[in-house]
């Protein structure tokens, strides 16, 4: 039975690992963006705080803007505005699609119905709504701490990962027992062939989730992509904010390496 747990964990976690994008992009602050301001958050105190387009506060206090700086400022709101949300969604349909495999896997090995699976769903769609509610409080307010975009489908797990790990776990527990049930009633094969030929269809299990799954995990890619290209422009133009605001010298958000 231990050999038959790691089979389906290997599984599982190579599925929901497999299509990770790479982006060598660091957020040095918190963002928290709603309708009327864009607030940048350092150590849990508002940094830089954005009304509108242009309005700027650094650290409470107001600067004064010409137009060329409100214009720069303006498309550095905006760019902001735009890839927050975009980063929130991708990150969560990096998790849904690891979630997403698991629960194949298991609908696979004890039928959509079981009460396995059914625990599982449970688990699941709860856990997607508290991931939502969690950083996208409405169509307008979004909230993401500081953190590494090397891995985007990774952004969110790691606040949610014991619960994704004790569902797995449990998932398993529950799944090894109606495994196992099935194993004993092969009485034609022998305990090496029973788990071999459970190996084997773990194997092949895995390859078709993998197929399946492939087209949104490669859309997924094509998304990281445009965001890892569009934080890399964003980038040059808080770079020119910098310079031409003497505010904002020392603030850096967004760090490529």
């Amino acid at each position: 039975m231990a050999f038959i747990a790691r089979s389906l964990l290997i599984t599982c976690l190579y599925i929901s690992a497999a299509n990770a994008q790479q982006c060598d992009i660091n957020f040095n602050y918190g963002v928290i963006i709603d309708p009327a301001h864009l607030r940048i958050v350092d150590q849990g105190q508002t940094y830089v705080q954005i009304n509108g387009q242009h309005q700027l506060f650094v650290n409470g206090r107001e600067v004064q803007l010409n137009n060329e700086q409100k214009a720069q400022l303006s498309e550095f709101t905006l760019g902001i505005r735009s890839q927050v949300p975009a980063i929130v969604s991708i990150a969560i349909e990096g998790v849904e699609l690891g979630l997403k495999a698991v629960n194949k896997v298991i609908s696979s090995l004890t039928g959509e119905n079981s009460a396995s699976h059914q625990q599982f769903q449970d688990k699941f769609d709860e856990l997607k709504w508290r991931l939502r509610a969690r950083f996208n409080h409405s169509d307008e307010s979004y909230y993401i701490a500081p953190q590494d975009f090397d891995d985007f489908d990774e952004i969110f797990a790691g606040e949610f990962e014991s619960e994704i790990e004790a569902i797995v776990t449990d998932s398993v527990g529950s799944i090894l027992i109606a495994v196992g049930e099935a194993m004993t009633h092969k009485e034609e094969q022998s305990t090496e062939q029973r788990v071999e030929t459970f190996d084997q269809r773990i194997e092949t299990m895995g390859n078709d989730i993998k197929l399946d799954i492939s087209k949104q995990a490669n859309a997924l890619e094509n998304k990281a992509e445009i965001i890892c290209s569009s934080l890399i422009k964003l980038n040059e133009i808080e770079n020119k904010l910098q310079l031409e605001i003497p505010a904002l010298a020392a603030f850096n958000l967004i760090e490529t390496n």
